[in-house]
């Protein structure tokens, strides 16, 4: 198997393009880098589209390529098990199809296969991985990229087995293979290394594998990514702190919400905060419990059941040196649950049970008031201005929990109240599984509570549990259908479902139309789904039914937005009134220039899009820049936006400059009113700033839009000086919709004649059925 992924990739690229995919072509080109920059919005994005085109197309192999990048951003970076195995699955079987066999990435389903495997128990299916890679291995040349690939794959399995010695020996054999072969080993040989290193205790080493690998990549001329920078940081921040230097290692170490973002920083972010914790040089404080619990909670629902164990360990050693007992006591269940369907036990049933005897030896809280009176303790304290402390708050909920026992007669109301303070503060502290166990547990014994559901339901969703939910919803179906649809209908919301969620709302409406939340989630079903009538019709309705007090301005906010796309100003006018705006005008169309705000949209390949607009009413912008392809807007398009601000304004602390160079950031919604401009761009020299001004007053004279995207560093060859430069522009022309190519074509002569480099804009030449030589000659002569 000789095939190189990347000049297929390269050729089947230019074939897509020259047959008019354009947006298949740009996901294969970019998918790769998406998956493993952890980039997952983005991937999330392009990834359906790209597939449904693959296979609408019949390309089995680009189809391969697109499956595979995916499951390494599922299984690399967000960590998935059990969740990601049906698919991991499905590709290895066809990609070994006889029509598919061929494809140079085919070989890559099986490096999928094992790692999701690792993902779920590493040191279980270590014979499995070992088998199955030695036997790829064998049919794939040095040379190539995969090689490279599966052998990491292999050492990362012997290091699961414990041989850290023979992980070591395994790399240098892979790596003077491949040197031989002509090729370098990637920059994640390095990392492999490092964790071997790590695994023996031989950190200084460590560091210096870090150091070597770091500087063989950048002498090749080629900078870190951002990806590179996090993997590095984290790698030595561990080394660092496992000796001790722990400045340094604070220093290394990315920030929590890089951990938080990047899920394959987590468990290496994690074992170095232990030991900075340990040592007192970063807090352990509820905050970085709930961070961890979270995380835990993540591996947990996505299958990844070794990892989970071993991160809920760190956890729970942690809690445990807080004084947290209920907390320590909810991650040893965890872990206990993973430990159960672990095929391989050794390393982790010890420090397991020592986690559970030291929990168990914390001393149980102290109760201040009898069971039945502490919920009224806690309202007092907090209206004498008391400090929550939730840690604390949840070890005497759950000694009150504990001690109450259940009346031999009479009302059961009251014990479940308190054990609902208690499910709630769980979840609120990462621990949602255990506290859906106690209320599962109540739930047969005061089955006609309101609330118990109802948290249950939520807490359900929180923890991701899906099983759950649907237990849940059966067991409600009967006894009470409308919570049983309000159950499904945020499960359907949290997934994503928004069809599934509308039409659940709708049945819950249907019998109960009094119900505010519902109203509320089925208008925002409506918005999803880009149905602004319906919409706007739920968003009315539920300020026609609700008391004034009940009314949230967020309703108010969410209804000029539906009334907006769906032009219904007098709604509008109407309802922005009572936010405190006032117009011009009393009835119409809303456009005034309200102030300058930036519209967020979305590029082709899922990437934000901060747009320069002007404001035009409560819920509307015009956008300012001539845009290329890749955002499906345009100048002078009227745009509607959803209200909340994505980023907040500066404080008054920020630097006097931040201040007063923020606007207001909010995310498209929808287009209202495309203006018709069609884009065009010119390439060439910079005449100045007032032949630079002149034109586009010109321009703008003329009804053209105008936007230049070059900065002072962009530059172009003198043909005057074979060494020399000069200051270039490159800008885009908007079209209007009233003028044709050859309209702009003559316009531009006539404009730019005079100037002393001429400017080329060969694609709008051909456009307008000019000729296209002078432009071709301009393009060389300044190698634009």
């Amino acid at each position: 198997m000789t095939t190189d992924i990347w000049g297929w990739v390269h050729d089947t690229h230019e074939q897509l393009l020259d047959s008019g995919q354009y947006r298949l072509a740009n996901a294969l080109a970019e998918i790769s880098g998406h998956a493993v920059d952890g980039r997952n919005e983005q991937l999330d994005a392009m990834f359906p589209e790209a597939l449904a085109s693959a296979r609408a197309l019949g390309l089995d192999w680009v189809e391969v390529f697109l499956r595979h990048w995916r499951l390494q951003n599922l299984l690399n970076k967000r960590h998935q098990g059990e969740q990601a195995m049906a698919e991991a699955v499905s590709l290895l079987e066809f990609a070994h199809r006889e029509e598919t066999a061929g494809c140079p990435q085919s070989v890559c389903a099986v490096q999928d296969f094992t790692i999701c495997h690792a993902n779920i128990d590493g040191p279980g299916y270590v014979s499995e991985r070992l088998a199955v890679l030695e036997e790829t291995l064998e049919r794939v040349e040095p040379a190539r990229a995969c090689f490279d690939c599966l052998s990491r794959e292999y050492a990362d399995t012997l290091e699961d087995d414990g041989r850290a010695e023979a992980t070591l020996a395994h790399l240098d054999r892979a790596q003077t293979r491949i040197q031989a072969a002509g090729q370098r080993v990637s920059l994640a040989f390095g990392h492999g290394r490092a964790s071997a290193l790590h695994r023996l205790g031989r950190y200084e080493e460590m560091l210096a594998a870090l150091d070597t690998a770091e500087q063989a990549h950048t002498a090749t001329g080629r900078p870190l990514d951002d990806d590179d920078r996090r993997k590095f940081a984290v790698n030595r921040a561990r080394g660092l702190a496992a000796l001790g230097r722990w400045a340094e290692a604070l220093a290394q170490l990315p920030p929590a919400e890089e951990a938080q973002e990047y899920a394959d920083l987590r468990h290496r972010w994690a074992d170095t905060v232990e030991r900075l914790a340990v040592a007192g040089h970063h807090p352990n404080d509820v905050e970085l419990g709930a961070r961890l619990a979270d995380w835990v909670s993540y591996l947990d629902a996505a299958g990844s059941h070794r990892p989970c164990l071993d991160l809920a360990l760190i956890a729970g050693r942690l809690a445990v040196r807080r004084g947290a007992r209920t907390v320590a006591l909810a991650l040893v269940g965890t872990a206990e649950r993973k430990l159960a369907v672990l095929r391989r036990t050794d390393g982790v049933a010890g420090p397991l049970a020592e986690l559970r005897a030291a929990a168990e030896a914390l001393p149980v809280a102290a109760l201040p008031v009898a069971p039945g009176e502490l919920l009224d303790w806690f309202a007092t304290r907090a209206e004498a201005g008391g400090a929550e402390e939730p840690e604390a708050d949840l070890d005497l909920l759950a000694a009150g929990w504990a001690a109450v026992g259940e009346p031999p007669a009479g009302d059961p109301a009251p014990a479940t109240e308190l054990l609902l303070n208690l499910a709630a503060l769980l979840a609120a502290l990462g621990q949602e599984r255990t506290g859906a166990e106690l209320l599962w547990a109540r739930l047969d014994a005061d089955p006609d509570h309101p609330d118990l559901p109802v948290v249950l339901g939520s807490v359900l969703i929180e923890a991701r549990d899906a099983e759950g939910v649907r237990r849940l919803a059966e067991r409600l179906a009967t006894t009470a259908p409308g919570q049983a649809y309000w159950v499904r209908a945020r499960w359907a919301e949290a997934e994503g479902r928004w069809a599934e969620a509308a039409e659940l709302c709708a049945a819950l409406l249907a019998t109960d139309p009094e119900r505010l939340a519902p109203r509320r989630l089925a208008a925002r079903a409506g918005t999803e789904l880009g149905d602004h009538p319906a919409a706007q019709r739920h968003y009315q309705e539920l300020l026609a039914r609700a008391a004034d007090a009940d009314v949230e301005q967020a309703d108010l906010w969410h209804l000029v937005t539906a009334a907006s796309a769906n032009r219904d100003w007098a709604v509008v006018r109407e309802v922005a009134g009572r936010l405190g705006f006032a117009f011009d005008g009393s009835e119409g169309p809303i456009d005034e220039e309200l102030q300058l705000v930036t519209v967020r949209a979305r590029r082709d390949n899922g990437s934000p899009a901060d747009l320069p607009a002007v404001r035009t009413g409560p819920a509307t912008a015009r956008i300012l820049p001539v845009l290329g392809d890749e955002v499906p807007l345009n100048h002078r398009d009227v745009v509607v936006f959803t209200p909340a601000l994505l980023e907040p304004r500066p404080g008054e602390d920020a630097p006097a400059e931040e201040r007063e160079g923020w606007r207001p950031t909010f995310e498209l919604l929808t287009l209202l009113d495309p203006a018709g401009y069609t884009t065009h761009w010119i390439d060439g020299g910079w005449p100045g700033p007032e032949p630079w001004a002149e034109l586009r007053a010109a321009l703008e004279t003329a009804g053209y839009g105008v936007w230049a995207y070059s900065g002072s560093e962009y530059r172009i060859s003198d043909p005057a000086d074979e060494d020399g430069s000069l200051p270039g522009l490159y800008a885009a022309v908007g079209i209007p919709p009233t003028a044709s190519a050859a309209d702009a074509d003559a316009l531009l002569h006539r404009l730019t004649a005079h100037w002393p480099h001429p400017l080329a804009w060969l694609d709008l030449a051909t456009a307008a059925g000019a000729d296209p030589t002078p432009h071709q000659r301009t393009i060389t002569r300044y190698g634009l």
